[in-house]
């Protein structure tokens, strides 16, 4: 009856490790059951750790009637943690995509973001879908169009003291793009190193200053932050960040200076950031937080890998067109300037309002060129700007009514983008004549009215919410858009409410159980209402589509969450659905010939569904030799469909367990995480929405990875990490930056994750 096949062992070893957790569960509960009524319980287990994403106020983070993450500055720091991908790698159904350098200036790339997939994904679904914001101010968007693809990594995580993830959709409190879920990018502010150890008093000047390096990538990383206390009113801080690496290494292993190729090119990056602030108390009712911020990254390749081969070979055209040597520069830069104000005012209208305005300014520069056998050089300058102003007030009053407490939040937003492109270079491909804009300079401007209520009575906690959007997309000029494009850009509007309510029991003192319902939207941006391009060479055309419609999202999540004295313990399942998904450049018509060119336009799919669950906690073991020993554990596993097709949501992530194991002293520590990724197969993939036919989608197989790290903290003030990163040297792929890529490809290893490397860390406080 029971077949043995090798291919199998993974997923036993999977069964086998969730058998290790469920007993971490069962151990936990034994204690509990022994202590439930004892005052030696830990019902503070929860670590008291408050955050402020989950209800737009600060709040006990287990009081949240939904799933939440949080990343502190610490575990960032002693992770040594460069990039959002290894920030974000051990939660469950969460990934970051990081694909290599790797395109031609004059063509397509296999995974230039199909379906909006750049970036942070939660939950099977990320690109702009998943709302960023660094401070509560919303973070760009990411723009992918052919080979130009600008991601939304504008930001440095030596500037964070932790990174907020709310799961699911969160447009009731946060607006329209929050329909896969919100993280939030909190930024350090001067108590963070002024604030006394061990109830000493509060210095007047305090700071840190870590460097590090990388073997992945043979990078270097300096940050320094100086805070101080000029008086009992006014605070400062100052932070700057620089880190100079080449490119990430892969297990690639043909050398080759052409196609052929699948070692990384050479790469030089450069990333520089600036953050400053100013707190204001004027009195013990107000506070003013002054921030000014400012990030810069920036990206030189050498594109070996779009080489012809030698000898040149084909058809004249052919080689005259052949390409002998190909070179990319890349740039991201972003400004913010934010005023956040507080106010205790004790009114009968609010106890407290908060006042946001922020003015931000993001461009991204990608300048190609293309060295051709006798033809004229080809340059493709692109770029993409957003120019943004958000305005938001915020009341809360907190209500009292017999045995009911109240706390309802209410307030408004106002956000305005200028959304700007714009396609320059030698040597354009008819019928297009440079300088011109994919699509026409756009004013993105969205209103919203919003209200929340947490209601507690006894151990129940509902909490309802309401949103109302408007949105509008208006074109501000056709100049460069229309002509070349046959019909001018086209504006947009539209208005939704988006409710939600989330229902929270505290069972125990040690367990509680919660739920949410929510609903969001999500408008399409200027690119995919208008977006036109024009190639008669390769017989393409892509067509805007001013008739697109909002997609629209319901979620559905329960879970429970435990917290014992050695068992932290959070287990949630959800069933999200969608209407009219936005997919970008689908084909429509054609057969790729002068009478009859492909012809791809954005549209709306019908319906989808995405289902999973999700556990995670932390078991302590209580002290072994001296030491602390916990042992941290998650894993998720999520399923999606496409309810017009039947097809699967490629988007979707295979499941993830991460297991560690650590051990602390006073004065030093060792971790050990292993992590298992599941394969990808082909009946979990709908081929032909992301390769041509007749190629097959690459799929990639399971693996498991093992990091060892450690810290020793050999004076106070001082520590010293070390890494090393897939120890057993492991071959490897990620699902996100392969997602696209064809079976048939002799490259695919160019996409494989580094083998073994390592990293080290000094971090001083003063």
């Amino acid at each position: 009856m029971f077949e043995s096949n090798s291919r199998n062992q993974p997923e036993i070893a999977t069964l086998s490790t969730l058998a290790t957790i469920l007993s971490f569960v069962g151990l936990g509960m034994g204690t509990a059951y022994a202590q439930t009524h004892s005052s030696t319980v830990s019902t503070a287990a929860t670590l008291g750790e408050v955050v402020v994403s989950g209800s737009r106020q600060e709040q006990a983070a287990d009081d949240l009637p939904l799933s939440y993450d949080v990343i502190n500055a610490s575990t960032l720091s002693n992770q040594q943690s460069r990039t959002l991908r290894e920030a974000l790698q051990d939660l469950p159904n969460a990934s970051v995509k990081r694909s290599p350098a790797r395109f031609s200036v004059g063509g397509t790339t296999a995974s230039a973001g199909r379906d909006g997939n750049v970036g942070i994904n939660i939950r099977g679904l990320g690109g702009n879908r998943v709302l960023l914001m660094t401070d509560g101010v919303r973070m760009p968007r990411s723009y992918a169009f052919r080979t130009t693809t600008f991601d939304r990594e504008y930001l440095s995580l030596e500037l964070l003291k932790r990174i907020e993830i709310v799961r699911g959709p969160a447009s009731a409190l946060y607006g329209s793009d929050g329909m896969a879920g919100l993280v939030n990018f909190i930024t350090h502010e001067p108590l963070d190193f002024l604030a006394g150890k061990d109830g000493s008093e509060p210095k007047t000047l305090g700071g840190r200053i870590a460097t590090g390096w990388s073997g992945d990538d043979n990078g270097h990383t300096l940050a320094g932050t100086v805070a101080g206390k000029a008086s009992d009113s006014l605070q400062w801080m100052l932070t700057a960040t620089t880190r100079s690496a080449h490119a990430v290494d892969n297990m690639g292993t043909n050398d080759e200076p052409n196609t052929d190729r699948t070692r990384p090119n050479p790469q030089d990056d450069r990333d520089n950031a600036v953050l400053g602030k100013i707190v204001l108390r004027p009195d013990s009712r107000q506070r003013h937080m002054f921030t000014l911020e400012h990030v810069q990254k920036k990206s030189d390749v050498d594109l070996l890998s779009s080489r012809t081969p030698l000898p040149l070979s084909g058809t004249p055209t052919q080689i005259a067109g052949a390409i002998v040597d190909e070179y990319s520069s890349r740039s991201m830069d972003r400004d913010r300037l934010t005023w956040d104000a507080r106010f205790g005012l004790g009114a009968d209208w609010a106890d407290h309002v908060r006042t946001v305005i922020a003015l931000q300014h993001a461009r991204s520069r990608q300048v190609g060129t293309s060295v051709r056998n006798t033809l004229p050089l080809r340059v493709r300058d692109n770029s993409y700007g957003e120019r943004t102003w958000q305005a938001g007030l915020q009341a809360d009053k907190t209500l009292r009514n017999g045995n009911w407490a109240h706390k309802v939040s209410y307030g408004l937003d106002h956000v305005r983008s200028d959304i700007s492109n714009l396609y320059t270079g030698l040597a354009p491909l008819p019928p297009e004549v440079f300088p011109l804009k994919r699509f026409p300079d756009t004013r993105e401007t969205t209103s919203a009215l919003y209200v929340q209520d947490e209601s507690v009575h006894g151990d129940w906690s509902l909490t309802p919410g309401l949103r109302f959007d408007h949105f509008a997309l208006d074109v501000t000029s056709q100049a460069g858009f229309s002509p070349p494009a046959k019909q001018p850009g086209q504006s947009l509007s539209g208005s939704a409410l988006s409710p939600k309510i989330g229902v929270l029991y505290r069972a125990t003192p040690i367990w509680s159980v919660f739920g949410q319902y929510s609903a969001g939207f999500r408008a399409p941006d200027a690119s995919q209402v208008n977006g036109y391009y024009e190639n008669m060479a390769e017989q393409v055309v892509i067509i805007p589509n001013p008739d697109l419609q909002p997609e629209k999202s319901r979620g559905f999540e329960v879970g429970m969450r435990g917290r014992m004295e050695r068992l932290n313990l959070d287990v949630a399942a959800f069933t999200n659905t969608y209407s009219n998904l936005i997919m970008d450049t689908v084909l429509i018509r054609g057969t790729g010939t002068a009478a009859d060119p492909r012809v791809f336009q954005t549209i709306n799919t019908e319906r989808a569904r995405i289902s999973g669950f999700e556990i995670k906690g932390h078991y302590n073991w209580g002290r072994i030799f001296g030491g602390r020993v916990g042992t941290p554990f998650s894993y998720g596993k999520t399923r999606g469909v496409n309810r017009a097709t039947g097809q699967p949501i490629n988007s979707v992530d295979p499941a993830q367990l991460a297991l560690g194991i650590t051990y602390d002293t006073a004065a030093w520590g060792l971790r050990l995480d292993m992590r298992h990724h599941a394969a990808k197969t082909a009946k979990d993939i709908d081929s032909a929405s992301s390769v041509k036919l007749p190629n097959t989608q690459f799929t990639i197989p399971s693996a498991t990875t093992l990091d060892l790290s450690a810290q020793w903290r050999f004076q106070k003030n001082m520590r010293l990490n070390l890494a090393v990163h897939n120890l057993t040297n492991q071959k490897y792929w990620m699902w996100p930056d392969v997602y696209g890529l064809a079976a048939a490809s002799r490259t695919n290893d160019a996409y494989t994750q580094p083998g073994r490397s390592m990293h080290v860390a000094l971090v001083m406080d003063f």
